[in-house]
């Protein structure tokens, strides 16, 4: 489609965007990036259309960062638009395709490569305006007992959020909104009316006596009062993370319009507050606050030094009264892990309970080989998995009682020491 790449040194004249079919492609691919989850519209293709116009049609590079420049205005957008534009704008290279078609292939015995994230959203974009086959005949009519079979929610339920279309992420996120949400509550030095003894209440027996003029005494009574306990999310938005975060963010919104005490901190390379963000009551707002809050979304990592900031700046502010914290990275620290094995201490020692929730736990085989991982374990009271609709209902469960043994580290540890 995209003629006039710049192919094995051979440099083909520019084409302008008024030229063939260039402009049809723009529009086309722009309505493709829609389907995808993208936020563009008629606007965003006419400048590239423009843009196009203005640098010409001359290397492949340097279309991708015109388009780029036009179509991404997420950092979270970058990878799907990546992998659309490798397929939509595809060489077509006939004759070396017909050799290749022609030539003689041995066997291949190689592993097949993972599929990147956004790849189910881009082919199932390309492929929804394809015309049904006028001649296909219509299969017979079978009917299937389905009692023992697995069911759509089912599987939308064990299903990766990186490997999702743009409908089954919006599917997820409806289901996210029906979870049932934590009622763990946590007993507080504050007290509230009771009608149950042992524990007297004086002044209000007093006041009451006070207004019989002291005739009549009757015993009130009083219990301690129960809150839930703050809740602290420490989410990394790097590059490997970002589409789980993003996923995970709308679950926290649920939690935030139900609890006053929820503290939202994003990293990345640096430590970003998002709780102001989050207590927007519509979830595309707030998600879209995060991100215009937060300047280093889909980058690199810094774990040991966001959670020294973090120590530093905000544990006295928010982490009392018996706080929880979710952690959720993959522990894949870029830099030193003296750091970091300094800082989750200091962290695991500040609140009440800390839970991490690592994505890599999706994979059955799974071993804490990483430095930063083998660092972070002997510091966290769980550590569980955050890839899907079942691993965040586990973790609603879990807020609502202090059953850790299913996700208990050490049994990675345990096979850390074995190894």
């Amino acid at each position: 489609m995209a003629a006039g790449f710049e192919e094995d040194g051979i440099v083909a004249p520019p084409v302008s965007a008024g030229d063939g079919r260039l402009a049809d492609n723009l529009v086309y691919f722009s309505r493709v990036l829609r389907r995808a989850g993208l936020k563009t519209g008629p606007a965003a293709a006419a400048d590239a259309i423009a843009a196009v116009d203005a640098i010409g049609v001359g290397s492949r590079e340097e279309f991708h960062a015109a388009l780029s420049a036009v179509f991404v205005k997420r950092h979270e957008d970058q990878p799907v638009f990546d992998e659309a534009f490798r397929l939509f704008w595809r060489s077509r290279d006939l004759v070396g395709k017909m050799i290749a078609m022609m030539s003689p292939k041995a066997a291949d015995n190689r592993e097949r490569e993972k599929q990147k994230a956004g790849a189910t959203r881009v082919s199932d974009a390309l492929t929804t305006d394809r015309p049904e086959n006028a001649n296909r005949k219509t299969p017979p009519e079978i009917e299937v007992d389905s009692r023992f079979t697995t069911s759509a929610n089912e599987v939308l339920k064990r299903m990766d959020f990186a490997q999702m279309t743009a409908a089954e992420l919006a599917q997820a996120r409806r289901e996210l909104r029906k979870l049932a949400l934590p009622l763990d509550q946590v007993t507080t030095r504050r007290f509230r009316p009771s009608s149950r003894p042992p524990r007297i209440d004086p002044r209000a027996t007093m006041r009451q006596a006070m207004r019989s003029g002291g005739d009549l005494i009757l015993p009130r009574f009083r219990q301690r009062k129960m809150v839930p306990p703050p809740l602290v999310v420490l989410a990394d938005i790097s590059g490997s993370m970002s589409q789980y975060t993003r996923i995970f963010l709308h679950f926290l919104h649920a939690l935030t319009e139900k609890r006053t005490r929820v503290h939202t901190f994003l990293f990345g390379t640096r430590l970003s507050n998002v709780t102001r963000q989050m207590r927007r009551r519509d979830p595309d707002e707030a998600l879209a606050g995060c991100t215009d809050a937060v300047r280093d979304w889909s980058g690199g990592t810094r774990i040991g030094a966001t959670l020294a900031e973090f120590n530093r700046l905000w544990s006295r502010r928010v982490l009392g009264q018996g706080a929880v914290v979710l952690l959720i990275t993959d522990g894949l620290e870029r830099e030193g892990v003296e750091e970091l094995e300094k800082e989750i201490d200091r962290l695991h020692r500040s609140c009440r309970r800390l839970i991490w929730l690592n994505p890599l736990l999706r994979f059955d085989g799974f071993e804490a080989r990483a430095r930063g991982v083998r660092a972070m374990l002997p510091h966290v009271d769980e550590f569980r998995a955050v890839h899907n609709l079942r691993s965040l209902a586990d973790l609603a469960v879990t807020l609502s009682d202090d059953h850790t043994k299913a996700a208990d580290p050490r049994r990675y540890l345990d096979i850390r020491r074995v190894a």
